[in-house]
This record gives C-alpha cells, structure tokens and sequence, in this order.
C-alpha cells in the first residue's frame, strides 16, 4: 500500500483542485492520499466521493497553524478529524479572516521594500476555490508581475520565512493546535518538525495530546529519519509521513514520494484503518 500522508488543494495555497489532486493521486499510483489542506477542510468532501471513483482512499484531515513564542509557525497536522466538528469549522473562519489580515501586512512590507502588489492579484492567484489564503497565492501572484522567475525565487528572495516581509499566522500556540484537533476526535501529528525546536517543544506538545510526528519526508535526510523514529518510539508516538506536496512546478508528481503501510501502521491504527 502505498501512501501520502500530506498533499494540499486549491481549498488552500495548492495548485490542483480538490478532485484534481485525487485524480493525480490515482495516476501515481498511490492507494491512500490525506488531503492537508491548511486551516480547511472545505476540499474534503470532494476528494472522498472522486475518491470512491478512482480507488483512492482519502484521509479527512488538516493541517493547523499554529505560532510559538510569535514568530515561528509551527504547523500541526490533524488525521482523522469530524469535518463537521464545529470546533474545525469556527477555527477555518478564524483562520481565514487572519490570513486575510496577514496578507495585507505582508504586502504592506513588501511595498515598504519598492515592491507593489495588488491583494487582487493574489486572490486571482488563489482562484475561486481557496477558503484561505496563503504565501504560495502571493508567489504566484509575484511570478505573474515578473518580480520574480519561479515560486521558488519568491520565497527564497522575498517572501521566506527568514525574510523582512514574514509575518507569522499569530492563530494558535502549538498546544493549541495539538487541542483543537484531539477536540474534534483527531490525531494530532506534528508537521515537519524544525530539528531546532524538537527538544524545546515536545514535552509541550506531548501534554497536550500529541500523537505523533512527521517522520518520513522527501527533504529529511537519514539522520533527521532516525532522530525522529527514537523520539517517537521513546514517547509511544505514531509516524507520518508525506510529501507536502503544492503543486507540479518544481518537477514533482503524486506519487514520487510515498510511505509504505507497515511504516505508518500506528497512525492507520489510530484512525481505524
């Protein structure tokens, strides 16, 4: 069986619909998708009954933002979570009036550094479908008025984390995250775990429900896989793993990267499968 534990539709900052992401899915042969989308689950319904038509089996899940100590987003993915749970559908509203909020402070700052971009141009870029809007619309939205080459470029020169016009999503702290998804009946899974915040975080993190991290990833090396398979054998945490896939434009496919069954077996258990 082969699976990807952490795909994103245009229900958030991908690129391919709901549907579309499915459809791909099926034609990398992937047996089991878990559409991540940020904040949302508006995509959810969609991919489950296009799902059914393909053979995909697709995970209800998403994944949450969350800010620590202010500055660093800390993401926490939620598997197996009601997509009717009122708790998930007051905080996509949340989310989406915040990520408004914060693209217009980006903006702000991008044009403090001679650099103009309409917030028009980003909801263009985000397309009609997006319940939220992230920093992948706004790379788009860059790409197309030729500021930059590549949605790479964008975030490596302009938009990145480490860059002066970062502004964090300020929605959760990473507890709260790891809550609002145990609420909603959920197994929480800390999304790409930054190696410099693991020690700091997870007694944290642990406390309050965590289930599990993010292990297997295309960008983690061997070192970084076996860190975290002690940690999660250590503390009786399940493993994840996916690609986090966007979109086609750096070269990747579904289905280039997946997980095996026996290697995500705890998480499969926790959710009934």
């Amino acid at each position: 069986m082969r699976l990807d534990l952490h795909v994103h539709s245009t229900a958030s900052d991908g690129a391919w619909s709901p549907e579309a992401v499915v459809r791909g899915a099926a034609r990398g042969g992937l047996d089991v998708i878990a559409l991540a989308d940020h904040d949302t689950m508006a995509g959810f319904r969609t991919a489950e009954a296009v799902g059914r038509e393909v053979d995909v089996q697709v995970v209800p899940a998403l994944e949450v933002s969350s800010t620590h100590r202010g500055s660093r987003d800390v993401h926490v993915l939620g598997y197996f979570v009601d997509p009717g749970s009122d708790s998930i559908l007051a905080h996509s509203q949340r989310a989406s009036r915040r990520r408004q909020e914060r693209m217009l402070e980006i903006l702000e700052r991008l044009r403090a550094q001679g650099i103009d971009v309409a917030y028009a141009a980003v909801e263009e870029a985000a397309g009609p479908d997006a319940a939220v809007i992230g920093r992948p619309h706004l790379a788009r939205a860059l790409v197309s008025a030729g500021h930059v080459s590549s949605v790479q470029e964008a975030f490596s020169s302009l938009i990145g984390d480490q860059h002066r016009a970062f502004v964090s999503t300020g929605l959760l702290e990473p507890a709260g995250a790891v809550e609002l998804i145990r609420a909603a009946g959920g197994v929480a899974v800390w999304a790409h775990p930054p190696g410099d915040l693991v020690d700091e975080l997870m007694p944290v993190l642990i406390q309050a429900g965590l289930g599990g991290l993010e292990v297997y990833r295309p960008r983690h090396q061997r070192a970084d896989i076996v860190r975290y398979e002690g940690i999660c054998k250590a503390a009786g945490l399940v493993m994840s793993g996916g690609s986090d896939w966007h979109s086609p434009e750096n070269g990747t496919a579904l289905g280039d990267f997946f997980v095996n069954g026996d290697e995500v077996e705890g998480l499969l258990a926790a959710g009934g499968m």
